[in-house]
């Protein structure tokens, strides 16, 4: 199940990069209106600058031109970068959930080993888990009227261990089901986000060149990256369960390694953990949204503003005293 759900993934990661080129398709029309905006947003700026009898700045009318650039080579420029920087951290997440991963398979053969040891010891239950000594039971008692009462109450545990067992290995199923169903629901809402955000990318550059919408280049910056660190962050997640998981079974190894401990067919720990990851899995884009606050340029203008209206209020109080000061001395004359 864990291989067909990787495929899955897989599937996701290679559509991600298959979709990525049709964000070509929107560079034409984001050149349209970025031009048709930088168009306005300099002639506003010169304009205001003739108009205050003042020296043209230079520098804030290439910011238009900046953001063309990044328009005429988004998917290579800027998803290239973005992706180049951040793969190192997706790959070293993954690195340590594979290493967990190899140490749940390594220490669950050994429990699985020792448990089936544990009960083949204990005379009481060795029949329940073993062909031969239940045969060899069977041999034992013969064929009396007093024997076939004691064999059919043996078949019966038999039979009842062999039911809980099943029911118990199904409920795991389920819930190992439920648990990577909620993993691929995430990585594909992930996918979809990222790919809307790629090929729609070229439009909100060039909206970002339009007075008034300044933010939507910061916001979607901020929001692209966010979406692409749930990946990092759900395998940090699952790290974190597989090594509880791995502390559980160590637990269980050393106790089964005891003679005289009789092991518990109950997983309910193990239950109990697996919905913990289902309910925390829908949990990882808050904690990205931890990582990188999307609403940290909006803080930022809002403080900036608080400044220049403070500045202002102090620069009209300046002047407002100066020109007090200018009339009394004229009205001294």
């Amino acid at each position: 199940m864990d291989a067909e759900f990787e495929n899955l993934h897989q599937i996701l990661r290679n559509l991600y990069t298959e979709m990525l080129p049709l964000c070509g398709d929107m560079i034409g029309v984001a050149k349209g209106v970025a031009g048709l905006g930088a168009l306005f947003f300099i002639a506003a700026k010169v304009w205001q600058a003739l108009a205050r009898a003042e020296p043209v700045d230079v520098y804030p009318l290439l910011r238009p031109f900046v953001v063309g650039l990044c328009i005429m080579f988004f998917p290579t420029f800027v998803l290239g970068t973005i992706n180049t920087v951040l793969s190192p951290v997706v790959k070293g997440c993954n690195n340590i959930l594979e290493g967990q991963t190899l140490d749940i398979e390594k220490y669950s053969q050994q429990r699985e080993k020792l448990e089936y040891e544990a009960m083949v010891r204990n005379p009481e239950t060795a029949y329940l888990v073993s062909d031969e000594e239940f045969d060899k039971r069977i041999d034992e008692l013969g064929w009396s009227p007093e024997s076939l009462g004691i064999m059919m109450g043996m078949q019966m545990k038999r039979t009842g261990y062999e039911l809980k067992k099943t029911i118990r290995d199904a409920c795991r199923w389920v819930m190992e089901l439920l648990f990577q169903a909620a993993s691929l629901i995430l990585d594909t809402i992930r996918t979809f986000f990222l790919i809307v955000l790629s090929i729609l990318g070229p439009l909100a550059f060039a909206l970002s060149v339009y007075d008034g919408f300044q933010a939507t280049l910061t916001q979607w910056l901020t929001r692209y990256i966010g979406i692409y660190l749930w990946l990092p962050v759900s395998d940090l997640f699952s790290a974190v369960l597989a090594r509880i998981q791995v502390l559980m079974l160590e637990k269980d190894v050393a106790a089964l390694e005891d003679p005289n401990f009789i092991p518990d067919a109950s997983n309910a720990a193990y239950i109990i953990f697996m919905l913990i990851g289902i309910v925390g899995y829908f949990t990882i884009p808050t904690v990205s949204g931890w990582i990188i606050q999307n609403g940290g340029a909006g803080s930022y203008g809002k403080q900036v503003n608080s400044w220049g209206m403070k500045g202002g209020k102090g620069a009209a109080a300046l002047t407002g005293a100066a020109a007090g000061h200018v009339s009394g001395k004229l009205r001294g004359k």
